[in-house]
């Protein structure tokens, strides 16, 4: 008897071990973001902290990455639970398209919200003499990490220009921060990157020097013929020295999830966001474009079970 009350007591001890794990590892949230300079990874660390307090048991870590390619491939294998990804990518992903870095189509990915909108930035010192995407030719210039969402959407756009890699002096593949230390080094002429507003390099990179915004026209942006780019501008003032709006595209940011990821995990991700975008607005001015009504609107890809469950307790059409 007593050897089995031992035994019976072990297997209860261990059932619990069990089911705590299980709890544990189901309500781990990695969410994948970006290089540390850019919006992705504040904005990021702000909802980590959100679900951290907020969501029962909940271990919220945030992982640095290259951003929306990569994002997406960790994604599939499995490897994070929330991510944030430009819409082309998510579209490109959803397709398989291999150029834009997917082997093959990735369809375990699950939407939970449209968010803000990235906007094209392209900025040159002032030396450089560089104004228009024409002055391009010739210089030397930073377009973000090889087959990165801003690698992408530099293609896109120098494309429907008419412009080539070959056309500039010099291509590096470089992240925002070193892109932006080597403009102040005079190594580089410019760099274009995709962000929210308000960045922290470009912002740096105001404060130290005279710069210049290169505008991308409206007929460059109906050329690139892709529904996901949206003529658009920054506006005046965003940053040190920018007098006026500057036309460019905006591309909106997705949240995406996998379809591993529990419902009621997706459900509480997606509340949580919504029901404290007050506190997650303080982590970057860009989170302020956050909004419920166009959470759902223009998804590429399905959405999670989870997230159409708390869309439809608020009444969005889905």
């Amino acid at each position: 008897m007593h050897l089995r009350k031992r035994a019976g007591l072990l297997a209860v001890a261990t059932a619990l071990t069990l089911s705590t794990t299980a709890f544990a590892a189901s309500n781990f949230i990695n969410i994948l973001t970006g290089g540390t300079s850019g919006v992705y990874y504040p904005v990021g660390v702000g909802l980590s902290q959100i679900y951290g307090q907020h969501i029962e048991g909940a271990k919220a870590t945030v992982q640095a990455t290259k951003a929306s390619v990569e994002n997406l491939n960790l994604l599939e294998a499995k490897r994070g639970e929330l991510a944030f990804a430009l819409g082309d990518s998510v579209s490109d992903a959803w397709a398989g398209v291999e150029d834009a870095g997917f082997k093959k189509p990735l369809k375990s990915l699950r939407a939970i919200a449209g968010t803000y909108s990235n906007y094209i930035q392209i900025v040159a010192s002032a030396d450089s003499g560089i104004k228009t995407l024409a002055d391009l030719k010739g210089k030397r210039i930073s377009v973000g990490a090889p087959k990165s969402g801003t690698e992408l959407n530099a293609r896109a756009i120098f494309k429907a220009a008419g412009l080539t890699y070959e056309d500039m002096g010099k291509v590096e593949y470089l992240p925002f921060a070193e892109s932006v230390e080597l403009i102040k080094n005079r190594q580089l002429d410019a760099t274009l990157q995709s962000s929210g507003l308000g960045m922290a390099a470009i912002r740096d990179l105001s404060s130290t020097m005279q710069i210049a915004f290169v505008p991308i026209p409206q007929d460059v942006v109906a050329k690139i013929g892709n529904a996901a780019y949206i003529a658009s501008s920054i506006p005046a003032g965003t940053y040190d020295g920018q007098e006026a709006d500057v036309p460019t595209v905006a591309i909106v940011n997705i949240l995406v999830t996998h379809q591993g990821v529990s419902d009621d995990l997706a459900y509480q991700m997606t509340k949580q966001m919504f029901e404290n975008l007050p506190r997650l607005a303080t982590s970057h001015s860009a989170a302020k474009d956050i909004s419920l009504e166009n959470a759902t609107r223009n998804l590429p890809i399905p959405l999670h079970p989870g997230a159409e469950r708390y869309y439809k307790e608020k009444g969005l059409p889905l």
